[in-house]
Order: structure tokens, then sequence, then C-alpha cells
């Protein structure tokens, strides 16, 4: 699939600053045009599985998903463990993008299928570049199964 073709990246995040600076670093790789913002986990569900307000959205499954880890309504973990548990999404790759430097959330994203782990940095040029990195990395370098 030509990359003009590519399904967007999902990020979310509750924190407006955060999805805001997310958005603004993945800008600087060329990535912003294809990012869809959701604010809570209840809300990427319905966007995962096309239903609610998305019912009616194609259903394309995004090429990768930056996930905050606490959040309202559904959290980060109970998105990872019913997206991985889905044969038709648990290919998509997630990145737990978070606040929470505990080893138990790390250890718990990790066995429930992340494929990486970002601690968001305090700073600003750091975030900055741990995001546009890892969305540089998920969205352009990383070579995807067929299914997507």
């Amino acid at each position: 699939m030509p990359k003009t073709e590519l399904p967007e990246i999902l990020l979310v995040e509750d924190s407006t600053t955060d999805a805001e600076l997310t958005m603004r670093a993945l800008a600087m790789r060329q990535l912003a045009n294809r990012i869809t913002w959701v604010k809570d986990g209840a809300e990427a569900l319905d966007y995962l599985f096309c239903r609610g307000d998305f019912a009616n959205r194609r259903n394309i499954p995004p090429r990768f998903i930056l996930l905050d880890l606490k959040m309202p309504k559904v959290d980060g973990i109970e998105v990872l463990r019913r997206l991985k548990s889905d044969v038709r999404m648990k290919t998509i790759p997630v990145v737990m993008l978070t606040s929470s430097a505990e080893e138990k959330d790390i250890l718990l994203g990790y066995e429930l299928g992340a494929n990486s782990y970002i601690v968001k940095p305090v700073d600003f040029e750091h975030f900055v570049s741990a995001v546009s990195d890892a969305g540089c990395y998920w969205a352009v370098l990383n070579q995807l199964a067929d299914s997507h």
C-alpha cells in the first residue's frame, strides 16, 4: 500500500496538552495529517471496533496506536487487553505513551502485548524527540503484515 494511503495513527490521550504536544512532535516528521485523536479508552474502543460515534467510519485499522495508560472511563490497560485479544486487531502495533514509570505498569503492558513502552519525558524537547522518533519508526520504518 503506498504511504499516502496508509491508515491513520490513533492517539489515545485524555490530556489536551499532551495530545497537542504529541501531534506537534509528529508534525515535525510529516506524520500529523494522519492522526485521529480520541480522548479516553471508551472512545478508542468505539473507534477501533467501528461503533458508537464511529459506527460509519471506514473499517481500516490504524497503522499504530499511541496509547496513554491512565485515562477516564476505560484505562489504557483495558484498551490494550481488548485490542490484543481480538484476532482482527492484535497485530496493530501499540506504543504505550504514559507518565507512569511504575514497574508493574511496564510489565503488565508488555505481558498484554504492547510493542513499546515510553515514559513521557517532562522536558519539552525530550518529549518532542521521544514522540517524533517513535512515530517515525512505527509509521514509516516498521513493516506490517499484509493484513494492514
